[in-house]
């Protein structure tokens, strides 16, 4: 795997302990490394790859691990690294779907601080942020918050307020958002462009930490959110002149069986006319939950088709965690 110790970035652009309102330090410093491997037979290896690494936050005193979701799906074997350097093996307790939010037992003593939750409606836009990795104040960016909105993803996810901040951290997976309080408001899962100022800029974007606390004993507990399952597809779709169009198949996933193809435009879920991306997505979990079938219109070469896809929950086609 990569070492991704060997950077800094430019002191101007670290946060500082002077300015700072809190313990920078100590806030720093539940920050872990993550390492997780990946069965090559997992579902999303192919996607995902088979090693993956970013950063995860200790959130509770007993050593909690909050990543991202993705890191740590179907993970067989995870690694957690300390800024003083302790290694220590972690287990994969829970990954949810709908917030894309994971957690991560560690099976020894991490010895670190713990990171207070805030909320994230405290953040307005255009507060200065810090969005911090594992490795202390060199791999910590002063950074603002640019933007509150929704966000729809590909993958078949949605969220109806992200956070999005610039500039971007390059190592960004499983990063934290800190408020002027030294309090968690997010956790980092993707690089996007966003406008500001008329200009295109990189940035990041958060999920908020305010969808943690209603599903985090259910997690715990459980391994997933006592919520009705969704219904997932397996469509990766894209938008595209004002069209929704679908960009990719999950292979053996419920679409590709049911006969949707790339390159489709989907018109209607159900009846209903699709109005973007996001709205693609809710519509389809509006049909009912995991197992439904879902009928969808689509155009294709100019043409109009008509499919029923019986839909899957998604989490049972992921590889469980096994504790030895």
């Amino acid at each position: 795997m990569a070492d991704l110790s060997n950077w800094a970035f430019p002191p101007e652009m670290q946060p500082s302990t002077e300015d700072a309102r809190f313990d920078l330090e100590g806030a720093l410093d539940s920050m872990v490394l993550l390492r997780a491997e990946v069965p090559e037979d997992a579902f999303t290896a192919g996607i995902l790859g088979t090693e993956r690494i970013g950063n995860g936050v200790v959130i509770r005193d007993d050593g909690l691990v909050l990543t991202i979701g993705y890191l740590i799906t179907e993970a067989t074997t995870i690694w957690l690294n300390t800024n003083a350097g302790t290694a220590v093996a972690g287990h994969p307790l829970a990954y949810d779907q709908p917030t894309g939010f994971g957690l991560v037992q560690p099976l020894g003593k991490l010895g670190v601080p713990t990171l207070r939750r805030g909320t994230a409606a405290s953040c307005r836009v255009g507060d200065e942020v810090v969005v911090a990795g594992h490795g202390g104040r060199k791999h910590a960016l002063k950074a603002r918050l640019i933007a509150k909105r929704e966000f729809a993803g590909y993958w078949e996810y949605v969220l109806d307020e992200a956070l999005f901040t610039a500039p971007a951290h390059p190592h960004w997976s499983g990063a934290a958002l800190i408020g002027a309080e030294g309090r968690l408001l997010g956790i980092g899962s993707l690089m996007v462009q966003e406008e500001l100022g008329g200009r295109n800029v990189q940035g990041n974007m958060m999920v908020p930490i305010d969808l943690l606390d209603p599903i985090l004993e259910d997690l715990l507990k459980l391994g997933r959110a006592q919520r009705q399952a969704r219904p997932w597809l397996g469509v990766y779709a894209t938008e595209v002149k004002g069209h929704v169009v679908v960009s990719g198949l999950a292979g053996g996933g419920p679409a590709e069986r049911g006969g949707v193809q790339v390159g489709d435009i989907v018109i209607e879920v159900a009846g209903a006319r699709v109005n973007g991306l996001a709205d693609l997505f809710r519509k389809i979990w509006g049909v009912g939950s995991a197992g439904v079938e879902v009928p969808m219109t689509l155009v294709r070469e100019g043409s109009v088709s008509r499919v029923r896809v019986p839909s899957a929950d998604r989490q049972d086609l992921l590889k469980k965690p096994s504790l030895h």
